[in-house]
Order: structure tokens, then C-alpha cells, then sequence
């Protein structure tokens, strides 16, 4: 299985993840980066650099595979059904 490294870019810094996590595919990796950030969000939320924080997906030659901004993430959650049908 492929490895991703989900690096964390706030603003000029970048917050390198050294270990990465073997996963499926991209799709995989996407969820992931989702799961991450809002999980950062729930516990740091006050934090107003997190709205301009993005994670750096990028595969084990170092190639950026995603850019997931934190807005997008708070941006899905809020489209999401509160409940599941």
C-alpha cells in the first residue's frame, strides 16, 4: 500500500509528518486529512490560524498529492445532514 504524509502548513511554517500512514489510495487519504483537521478543529476551534491552515498531503517521492484547506473542511461539515437517513 502506498504511504501518505499529512504535513500541516500554517502560514510561511510547515509542521512536517515525519511517520505518514499507509493507506488504499487517494480517496483514503482525502477522508483522513478531513478526519484530521476537523478533529483539530473541535479541540483548538478558538485558534483563528486554523482558517488559513492547510494540509499537505504528499506521497513517499515527496510529490503534493492534496491541498486540504481547513475552510474547506468546516465548509463540508456544514453541508452534511445533521442526521443520517
Amino acid at each position: 500500500m502506498p504511504r501518505y504524509y499529512f504535513h500541516t502548513r500554517v502560514g510561511n511554517e510547515l509542521i512536517a509528518d515525519p511517520e505518514g500512514e499507509e493507506l488504499r489510495n487517494p480517496d483514503r487519504a482525502w477522508e483522513v486529512a478531513r478526519a484530521m483537521i476537523l478533529e483539530l478543529l473541535r479541540t483548538e476551534g478558538g485558534n483563528a490560524a486554523l482558517l488559513s491552515t492547510v494540509i499537505e498531503v504528499t506521497d513517499a517521492r515527496g510529490e503534493i498529492v492534496l491541498l486540504f484547506p481547513f475552510m474547506e473542511a468546516i465548509v463540508a461539515a456544514r453541508d452534511q445532514p445533521v442526521t443520517r437517513h
